[in-house]
């Protein structure tokens, strides 16, 4: 290992270069695809040996690292830290497109997916396709016809439990959604969206013949039908 800062040892196949010649070893198996390090568990192999060890904690069933906070344990430390944002609050990955911010990376990237239009989960039955491999599942809930989430009150089936949950508030008269403006509840998150367009003074609906705005698209409808009457007395 070089104290100065060199880097002597260059890949011929990247031209990135190494400190040791041992560090360039492992790393010329990233283009030839070895990896000499298996597993006597499961046959999964690995380019180094300390991937080996940090893999097969998973069947030692190990977790070294706890949560200071609530006594979770993780096998891996880079886990932990993962797992603490949620305590601190810190979204340390954000979208250079929107500005939202993510506990974790593999978050963020699937976000991501909204911004680049790509969809590469696609719906064999009638080739509708989804950013996400668990919406294609949901998805295809549809088609099997499966609702797997039934209601213990009405026997009413869903395809999703959080269809479920808002459904069962129905019956318990629960409002778990509530303004942060004015402190008002209801029973689904779209009608809190709805409400709080009054606080915002958001109006994405604009009326074609007018340009008069609206918070919802149901208040357009009925707006809409003022201009359809004038036309129909003029003519």
């Amino acid at each position: 290992m070089s104290h100065s800062g060199e880097k002597p040892f260059p890949c011929s196949e990247c031209n990135k270069c190494f400190a040791s010649l041992s560090n360039l070893k492992t790393h010329r198996m990233s283009h030839s695809g070895e990896k000499p390090f298996t597993c006597t568990e499961c046959n999964k192999s690995f380019t180094r040996s300390s991937y080996l060890k940090t893999h097969q904690m998973i069947h030692s069933g190990k977790k070294p690292f706890p949560c200071s906070e609530c006594n979770k344990s993780f096998t891996w430390s880079s886990s932990l830290k993962m797992h603490q944002n949620i305590h601190s609050g810190k979204k340390p990955f954000t979208c250079v497109d929107c500005g939202r911010s993510f506990i974790q990376l593999i978050h963020l990237k699937k976000h991501q997916l909204i911004h680049s239009g790509v969809k590469p989960f696609t719906c064999s039955e009638c080739n509708k396709s989804f950013t996400h491999s668990s919406y294609l599942k949901y998805h295809q809930k549809s088609h099997s016809g499966k609702k797997p989430f039934p209601c213990t009150e009405c026997n009413k089936s869903f395809t999703r439990s959080s269809h479920l949950k808002i459904h069962q508030t129905l019956h318990n008269g629960k409002k778990p959604f509530a303004c942060i403006e004015c402190g008002k509840c209801f029973r689904e998150p779209s009608q809190l969206k709805r409400h709080q367009m009054i606080h915002s003074g958001k109006k994405p609906f604009t009326c074609t013949e007018c340009n008069k705005s609206f918070s919802r698209s149901t208040y357009l409808k009925i707006h809409q039908i003022s201009h359809s009457r004038k036309t129909t007395f003029a003519s």
